[in-house]
């Protein structure tokens, strides 16, 4: 499949009104298992989990040609499934992160706004979707804000309300979903959406946000779960290094995934 079939379909799943739910990936091997679970559809690669694979903290410590030469293992892996990347803040030059992220077969990424200013904000974004058009390739923003993750002390209408003048501003900028991290209760939720409209809203999956049944029922586009799922998997070979160190062995059940 080429790309811009790639990037067709994962832009479909996310105006379609079913759900979209994406279990994050950060190298090789984790594509390779999630993408052939049958109900797979699409993967999202975690920035966060990208970077400490490799030693460095969050937050564009990774160098880039790093980062995205294991994107690029994610791609293959991940066959004719489309791949979202999470490209932080853009790294410094949004437009050329995305287009080298495209060279390597990304259809789809997350650029985060980290609280710039608004007219700040939404050059990102363009320069985003510039970049994908020059590259004749369909790209799907979903255009991340950190209102909440990075609202600090500030009251929760205040939040909401500038989460949803970022997000429509993006939307008008051409992203195709806004993602708000952070834990949204049910409420939430709903004013996000009445404010975005039905199938703009990404989530992650963090303790209190409403389930997936609740979410497809109110209208969110897309969930995904961030550095969450590498931390099962590390926290499962902690505990099985715990067991051996103890005297025990390998767990029964656990299968050769690898």
């Amino acid at each position: 499949m080429d790309l811009t079939a790639k990037a067709t379909a994962l832009r479909s799943l996310h105006t379609d009104p079913e759900l979209l739910v994406m279990v994050n990936v950060w190298d090789a091997v984790s594509a390779s298992v999630v993408a052939a679970e049958p109900a797979t559809r699409a993967l999202a690669t975690a920035g966060h989990s990208i970077a400490s694979t490799f030693g460095y903290a969050d937050g564009e410590q990774v160098p880039l040609d790093l980062a995205l030469s294991l994107v690029e293992r994610i791609v293959v892996a991940a066959g004719d499934l489309p791949v979202s990347a999470d490209l932080d803040g853009g790294f410094g030059d949004a437009g050329e992160t995305v287009r080298r992220a495209i060279g390597v077969g990304v259809v789809g990424a997350n650029v985060e706004d980290q609280l710039r200013p608004l007219a700040e904000s939404v050059a990102v974004v363009e320069a985003v979707v510039a970049a994908g058009e020059a590259e004749g390739v369909p790209f799907v923003l979903n255009a991340r804000t950190d209102a909440f993750v990075r609202g600090g002390d500030r009251p929760r209408d205040v939040v909401v309300a500038d989460a949803l003048e970022r997000g429509r501003a993006y939307l008008q900028a051409g992203a195709t979903t806004v993602f708000v991290p952070g834990p949204l209760d049910d409420e939430t939720v709903q004013e996000l959406v009445a404010g975005l409209g039905r199938q703009k809203l990404s989530v992650i999956g963090l303790p209190g946000v409403p389930d997936q049944a609740r979410l497809a029922e109110l209208g969110v586009a897309r969930i995904t779960y961030g550095p969450l799922t590498q931390r099962v998997a590390l926290t499962a070979l902690q505990d099985a290094a715990r067991a051996i160190y103890a005297g025990g062995g390998i767990p029964g059940g656990t299968r050769p995934l690898n």
